[in-house]
């Protein structure tokens, strides 16, 4: 699973009906949420269904559901980082990120903590030291 910068960002949501606390009910969310659902449910050796009870449990009454997944889903996966994993994943660096968004000299006029768009050959090198201190796995096709 390639991350949001390298792949195309997909903004059409798809419906799926769900059980929640017994009751049938459908949730729009984007398709790469649906995986990251998908993923937590199977490393929590559990369902989706049980998931959305959860959170529908838990959220507040003001909150829609579909909201509160969101914010789940982000803070499950918050838990998880380490500053190592940071790391590895070259974050850190707001012109590196810009770089594999793809901004142009033009669109970086627009952010103030953006130094000067590094070239490919420099976030290749990046990516390389990156490497060497963490065995930070390459990223394909930063410039495609």
């Amino acid at each position: 699973m390639g991350s949001f910068l390298e792949d195309e960002i997909k903004s059409t949501l798809i419906s799926r009906n769900v059980t929640v606390m017994g009751r049938r009910t459908s949730i729009r969310l984007e398709p790469d949420m649906w995986k990251a659902l998908k993923e937590i449910a199977s490393r929590e050796q559990c369902t989706i269904h049980d998931i959305c009870t959860l959170v529908k449990m838990r959220k507040k009454e003001t909150t829609s559901l579909t909201a509160a997944i969101r914010v789940f889903m982000m803070l499950y996966f918050r838990a998880a980082t380490t500053e190592e994993g940071h790391r590895r994943a070259s974050h850190g660096s707001f012109s590196v990120m810009a770089k594999r968004a793809r901004l142009t000299e033009e669109d970086a006029a627009y952010f103030s903590c953006i130094k000067p768009m590094p070239s490919n050959n420099d976030v290749s090198q990046i990516l390389r030291r990156g490497n060497a201190m963490g065995g930070m796995r390459q990223v394909n096709s930063l410039s495609a």
